[in-house]
């Protein structure tokens, strides 16, 4: 007969933070919000840990080398999606390690045959006003000129102008050689009052641009984070199929730690992926793997040498894994009971093997009870694929923008590594859907107000850290109806009764 567990699964928004006792320490500026992201042994530093507690999601739709060095900027790590070729993978993460801050790859091109039109599209769609002409409308093409917006007036120039008669030229552009540092860059920018910078090769093609807006920003990024060489760290995706071809390419291109990608963790095919990577590297080599739902699955990767372990089956956004194959549980009580097999796996081996939570967060505040649950730091997906950096495309719906956002085991990405099971090398059905979620803008702004709420509920929970958030954090399950009272109830919100006028 089946086991049962008669406890119900549930979800972080069946749970309330009970606020503890402030000191007069607890201010959101003294809040840490390092964790570690590998394990480490009692009494040691974790060879890597983050500077805040948000990695993005192994997805096509989420992570790709902009999301990633976004994301490195602000303290957090992202996993470059491994359901595309070696080669471009490895290429997503070499371009996202040898990325140098604030030298920026140019993403909105075109060429001198091009039009006005063709130049209005694209900043309408990429909101950039700097558009930089090259020979072959490639970012690293021979540079001709630039267009930016004092070059054009849409109403008193034809539409079918080609970018050739109102681009400023090669000629008149100040731009520097390849090779010059960020300071000599901005004192160029200052000393003509330029709000960008081309750099150039020696044979004239285009490296980077330079921005006077960014001077700043790198100025105030005090949590990037950054390897042993400053340059930014990021993450890669592998399956448990072609590892033995993958985890070279991603080392070679720099990844700086991996993570199996795979909707169920508890297999032994994650199993053999984790044994092959350490026989061949053994401990240098930092990989995650899962995902799981409880203390048993834990102890499995755990015991198969996991750097980290994922926790979380059919809760993300797009997933309907639970509801085409009934597999799954609640994230909350997952949670939960993964991170107490973890602390017990300390206790007993000195070991400390971070989890991560991966899906069912869907407010900010959700966040919070995660970390305050157990987990060392949270994945995301639908959350980062809102961002001007992941690598969707923009669209307008009814007068809204919305990014496009699809699923691993949707029949757009196709992944089948991700939910293989030793079978035939094929999606035999859907996992996940394709979808689109709200715009909501640049990552540094939406990341740095999801961070406040987070660090103050931690004061009001009287901790300055994420272990003391643990150790003093008091959890109470709520019903239905305390749910509704959470929220504004009983009035006339402004907003709604003027759209009612």
């Amino acid at each position: 007969m089946a086991e049962f567990i008669n406890e119900p699964a549930h979800t972080f928004n069946e749970y309330l933070l009970i606020p503890g006792y402030s000191s007069a320490e607890c201010i959101p500026a003294n809040v840490s919000l390092k964790t570690p992201l590998v394990k480490f042994r009692k009494g040691e530093e974790a060879p890597i840990s983050l500077n805040i507690p948000l990695v993005s999601a192994i997805m096509q739709s989420v992570s790709g080398d902009k999301l990633a060095v976004a994301l490195a900027v602000e303290g957090g790590l992202s996993f470059i999606y491994g359901s595309q070729s070696v080669e471009d993978e490895a290429a997503m993460v070499k371009r996202a390690k040898s990325y140098k801050a604030g030298f920026v790859r140019s993403d909105s091109n075109v060429c001198p045959d091009d039009t006005l039109s063709d130049v209005v599209e694209l900043t309408a769609r990429t909101g950039h006003s700097t558009i930089a002409v090259t020979e072959d409308g490639t970012p690293e093409g021979k540079l001709v000129g630039i267009v930016t917006s004092r070059d054009y007036r849409v109403s008193r120039m034809a539409p079918d102008l080609p970018v050739r008669e109102f681009m400023t030229p090669f000629e008149k552009l100040v731009w520097a050689k390849e090779g010059t540092s960020l300071k000599e860059a901005n004192d160029i920018i200052w000393d003509h009052k330029l709000n960008s910078l081309p750099i150039v090769s020696e044979t004239g093609k285009l490296c980077h641009l330079v921005f006077r807006k960014d001077y700043d920003s790198h100025k105030q990024n005090v949590n990037e984070l950054l390897d042993d060489s400053k340059r930014y760290m990021v993450g890669a995706g592998i399956n448990t199929r072609d590892y033995k071809e993958r985890v070279p390419a991603l080392l070679e291109a720099g990844a700086d730690v991996l993570c199996i990608d795979s909707s169920e963790g508890f297999s032994e095919w994650q199993k053999r992926t984790l044994e092959w990577i350490r026989a061949t590297y053994g401990e240098k080599v930092k990989v995650g793997a899962g995902n799981v739902v409880d203390a048993e699955g834990f102890r499995f990767l755990a015991d198969c040498g996991a750097d980290f372990v994922k926790v979380g089956i059919g809760g993300g956004s797009i997933c309907i894994t639970r509801e085409t194959k009934g597999i799954g549980r609640g994230q909350a009580t997952a949670l939960i009971d993964v991170c107490a097999e973890r602390d017990r796996y300390f206790e007993e081996t000195g070991v400390y093997i971070p989890v991560c939570s991966d899906g069912g967060i869907v407010y900010d505040h959700h966040m919070t009870l995660a970390l305050a649950m157990g987990a060392d730091f949270l994945m995301l997906g639908r959350y980062f694929a809102r961002f001007d950096e992941s690598p969707t495309n923009k669209v307008s719906i009814g007068g809204t923008y919305y990014k496009e956002y699809w699923g691993e085991g949707s029949a757009r990405a196709r992944n089948w590594q991700r939910y293989d099971l030793g079978g035939d090398k094929k999606l035999s059905f859907e996992e996940g859907v394709d979808s689109y979620v709200p715009y909501a803008g640049r990552l540094k702004d939406n990341v740095a107000l999801s961070l406040s709420k987070v660090r103050s509920t931690m004061c009001n929970c009287g901790a300055l850290t994420i272990p003391e958030l643990q150790k003093k954090a008091k959890l109470t399950l709520v019903s239905s109806t305390s749910i509704v009272e959470g929220g504004a109830h009983d009035v006339i919100q402004k907003e709604k009764s003027a759209a009612v006028k």
